[in-house]
């Protein structure tokens, strides 16, 4: 699922290729995962989509047949429901803070007459401020605990 959230999924085939039946299958994935398959395929083509309006500049439609979503209508509406903004929207507000926010790194940085006394110090906030930023990623996300598992271990 996560290596292609473009296909369609068919639980029988899904079920099938585990040797289970379909209920056996949802039942299981259900308690495992704690959604049932076709939300849990939704979120992650939520989530990779947000991760393209993030780094892309593919138009929204494009971005919502990469994630097999080929109805743009279907896929904004998904995608609002999802995290409260339309894509177009949330890619100018994500942009909008990504520049105020290395703005305000970047004038902090070249402030700071007592950092350049010392570059190993100035070297090891790097780290905070990447975990800061992962942290404040980790709580955007769908999928939380995932990702935060991925961001605690990342910084260590």
């Amino acid at each position: 699922m996560r290596e292609d959230v473009r296909g369609e999924l068919s639980l029988s085939e899904f079920a099938q290729s585990v040797n289970l039946s379909v209920w056996r299958l949802c039942h299981i994935f259900k308690s495992d995962v704690g959604m049932p398959p076709m939300r849990y395929l939704r979120l992650l083509r939520m989530e990779r989509a947000k991760d393209l309006l993030e780094s892309s500049f593919l138009s929204v439609k494009e971005i919502g047949y990469r994630v097999g979503l080929n109805d743009e209508s279907h896929f904004v509406r998904d995608f609002k429901s999802t995290y409260g903004l339309s894509p177009a929207c949330y890619r100018t507000q994500f942009r909008a803070n990504s520049r105020a926010e290395s703005h305000n790194g970047h004038s902090h940085n070249g402030g700071s007459g007592n950092g350049d006394a010392h570059n190993s110090a100035g070297d090891s906030h790097q780290p905070g401020q990447l975990g800061q930023q992962l942290m404040r990623i980790a709580k955007q996300s769908i999928l939380p605990t995932i990702h935060l598992f991925v961001c605690v271990m990342s910084t260590m």
